[in-house]
């Protein structure tokens, strides 16, 4: 197979953001499923239609406990942290505290071996900060209450985790992304197990949530894993954390569009800082000089 080259790498790596995208609408289509039940449940879809799809996953699996430690706790511990917090805070709070993963993974991406940080990068990646808290707001005013501190820190956390998760996988680029089908699996079980020790247990009422449940398992839980440990450990991981930021207004514009959301004039001024801020932090890939 042919190496992909480093803008190829950066666009299959933001073909996950666009499945991200899909998640808000599929999880409100899906039911009243508890969070991590619905975790368990589509990191096995995800697991398993992996490895049926890449057989190679078996072997790929065969990896040294770091690599483990490093996926799984990426994975499930952004996924645990992220739903706490959401229990435990109000989500337009939550939701903006966790959406600085895609700031820290450009300011860790400083400490990667043969990444330099540029002063694009900083503020493509703040302008688009501004835009999609423009989303998670809806313009509105924010209010940190400090009885919801433990929620604000799982919040955090989760922001941490993924950022960090993203950064280090650079450092295990010699680890194939088949790997992801274990991680993924492992995340199943984990969540299963929080699911029936925290959550009561609720099954979808008919075959539209079910088939919502097999789609995120498929695409946003699955799929995007693999070509997101693709972009970030071939591509360019700066450009990737800005563009990141498009994932809330891409997944806003969804539930605009199928009905469980109302339009605003705001989103067309998130979509315009979230788009400037991805062209400025892209600036060297996507205008490069030919000779």
């Amino acid at each position: 197979m042919t190496p992909l080259s480093r803008s190829s790498a950066t666009l299959v790596g933001f073909s996950a953001v666009l499945l991200w995208s899909l998640l808000a609408f599929l999880t409100a289509a899906s039911g009243a499923m508890p969070a991590l039940q619905l975790t368990a449940i589509t990191f096995g879809i995800g697991g398993v239609s992996l490895l049926i799809l890449r057989p190679s996953s078996i072997g790929a699996m065969r990896q040294p406990p770091q690599v483990w430690l490093l996926g799984v706790g990426g994975l499930f511990g952004y996924h645990f942290c992220y739903f706490f917090a959401l229990r435990s805070a109000p989500p337009v709070e939550a939701g903006l505290i966790n959406y600085l993963w895609p700031l820290l993974i450009v300011v860790f991406s400083a400490t990667l071996p043969g990444e330099r940080l540029k002063w694009q990068h900083v503020a493509g990646v703040l302008l688009a900060l501004a835009g999609a808290g423009l989303v998670v707001t809806k313009g509105r005013g924010l209010s940190f209450d400090p009885a919801y501190a433990p929620g604000y820190f799982a919040a955090l956390c989760a922001a941490f985790a993924w950022s960090g998760y993203s950064v280090l996988s650079r450092r295990f680029a010699a680890v194939p992304s088949e790997a992801i089908t274990g991680f993924c699996l492992a995340t199943a079980i984990l969540s299963a197990a929080c699911h029936l020790a925290l959550e009561t247990t609720v099954w979808p009422d008919n075959p539209w949530q079910w088939a919502a449940i097999v789609g995120l398992g498929l695409g946003p839980v699955g799929l995007a894993f693999y070509v997101w440990d693709i972009g970030v450990k071939r591509g360019d991981i700066q450009v990737l954390g800005a563009v990141s930021y498009s994932a809330p207004l891409l997944s806003t514009f969804m539930l605009v569009v199928t009905g469980y959301a109302e339009y605003s004039h705001l989103l067309l001024v998130a979509a315009l800082l979230i788009t400037l801020g991805a062209v400025l932090a892209a600036k060297d890939m996507l205008f490069r000089r030919t000779t």
